[in-house]
């Protein structure tokens, strides 16, 4: 058994003369040039799949290799699987030459065997490269061109970079993929060849949009490992919508990384008071450039509400076209998708993800922790989670308590608050009884809810000054009062709610 750890890129087919390049710069210990045939096998009902494990058989010359991978981990294109290897005599697989252990107990090995069929096959041309790093560790890099396909027509091409630690520092790889990222024009994969072929047999139509998650954290683990499960979690949701919007222009799934990127940071901010700041300074500048770059997204959504189903929303004003026409104007002003297309192939966008993936693999905060920090650290995170609940707690009382009265001024200046303390729940609340927070939050999302509602009116708010007619403008301005003063009273009234519950990690 070996663990393949590795690092995957989708590129476009221009990007192999940035290659060659490279390589020419490089020390290179070995070459090939092959074409790969991969059959992968799974049962009807995809019991290989289900259990996160992949089975194929690859043909090179005259040669059949059969390979198992099992449930690994994927961080910002990092793959870390575990794979079993045998020679065959022909394309058909065969089970026994596995150990016994790589089988769940859900599996019945003996059965498996008797039910694997073909389901799709991956045909690709393979330029690989044996490198010597100047640390003397040694990585394959590889340059796939190709295309999944299914017996049912279905064709999905692959034109992919592979770089592979064959022996050596982890931190090598990242050498060599940051030099690669340098040339511009390739992203982060997380979907493997195999991922791309179920999608492919299963018809695949595109992934759904989720909102962001509370992160599943164990009672067990240390304040550390909490760490690493909550920035993994963010790096995951990333991922996933970056790729749908890839897929496809959806405006959702940017938003969905905004989440993700102010997780990050959040975490970051949460956890300053045990690892220093400057063991993350790099990458919370890069952050910070990120959430600048994406920092348009809200008002598009806003837009998008706006104008939705025929502009609904301004269905009862005289004016509706006009402002229909205004925001449709603001919209087509915004940054078009080709845009984002180039930011996520961008050098220094790929290189945050690398850089936040080592950070974490290497764990790269320990070199900057004192004696007294890698105590905290290693102690159970439930002490360490009631401590920034209750501070949490504290400062959302102090905010947003009854003898406060806000307007919506005062509550867009607390906007950025109330949703850094949500997302402090969503890092730490799983640690307690589920139906307990739920009731907690609920009032304090309402309350979210309710600012964003408020922010929805100011693109025809600012619009209202450019309506004709003295008769329509104040009927907008009626409208946008109307609006506000419901809105205001329902916050006020969750408000009221949310201060008065008692906290769940009270029990």
């Amino acid at each position: 058994m070996e663990t393949e750890i590795e690092l995957k890129f989708f590129v476009s087919p221009d990007f192999s003369r940035h290659l060659r390049d490279k390589i020419a710069d490089l020390k290179v210990l070995q070459q090939s040039h092959r074409n790969l045939g991969n059959i992968y096998y799974d049962t009807p009902d995809l019991q290989l799949r289900h259990n996160d494990i992949g089975m194929r058989v690859r043909r090179y010359d005259d040669v059949f290799v059969q390979t198992l991978k099992t449930a690994g981990r994927v961080v910002a294109g990092l793959h870390q699987r575990p794979e079993y290897n045998a020679e065959l005599t022909g394309p058909t697989p065969d089970i026994s030459l596995l150990p016994a252990e790589v089988w769940p107990d859900s599996v019945n090995a003996e059965l498996l065997a008797s039910t694997l069929i073909p389901l799709f096959s991956t045909d690709f041309e393979r330029q690989q490269w044996l490198i010597a790093m100047p640390d003397g560790s040694q990585i394959e890099l590889a340059y796939d061109n190709g295309q999944v396909s299914t017996e049912q027509g279905g064709l999905d091409p692959i034109c992919e970079v592979e770089i592979e630690l064959k022996s050596g520092q982890t931190g090598a790889l990242f050498t060599l993929a940051r030099e690669l990222a340098d040339f511009g024009g390739l992203r982060l994969g997380n979907l493997s060849k195999a991922a791309r072929g179920y999608r492919l047999f299963s018809g695949y139509y595109g992934d759904e949009v989720k909102p962001l998650s509370v992160v599943s954290l164990q009672s067990e683990q240390t304040t550390e490992q909490a760490f690493i499960t909550i920035l993994e979690h963010a790096l995951e949701h990333w991922h996933y919508h970056e790729q749908i919007y890839v897929e496809r222009p959806e405006m959702r799934a940017l938003q969905q990384i905004c989440q993700s990127v102010s997780l990050i940071r959040q975490t970051l901010v949460l956890y300053g008071g045990l690892i220093p700041r400057r063991a993350s300074a790099l990458l919370r500048q890069e952050l910070q450039w990120l959430e600048g770059e994406l920092s348009w997204i809200d008002e598009a959504m806003a837009i998008e509400r706006l104008l939705d189903d025929k502009g609904h929303f301004l269905r009862k004003l005289n004016s509706q076209k006009v402002l229909m026409k205004g925001l449709q104007e603001k919209y087509d002003a915004l940054p078009e998708r080709s845009e984002l297309l180039e930011l996520f192939h961008s050098s220094r966008y790929c290189n945050l993800l690398l850089d936040l993936s080592r950070w974490l693999l290497t764990q790269g905060w320990r070199p900057f922790l004192d004696e007294k920090a890698s105590e905290k650290l290693s102690a159970p995170v439930s002490g360490f989670a009631e401590k920034l609940l209750g501070q949490s707690w504290e400062e959302l009382l102090e905010v947003f308590g009854t003898a406060n009265e806000f307007d919506r001024y005062g509550y867009y200046d607390q906007l950025s608050r109330l949703q850094r303390n949500l997302l402090t729940g969503m890092c730490l609340s799983s640690l307690y009884d589920e139906e307990s927070r739920h009731h907690f939050r609920l009032p304090w999302l309402d309350l979210l809810q309710g600012m964003e509602d408020l922010q929805l009116l100011e693109p025809v708010r600012g619009l209202a000054s450019d309506i004709d007619g003295d008769e329509d403008a104040a009927q907008i301005e009626k409208w946008l009062r109307r609006k506000e003063e419901s809105l205001l009273h329902a916050m006020q009234q969750s408000r009221y709610i949310g201060v008065g519950l008692t906290p769940y990690w009270y029990n």
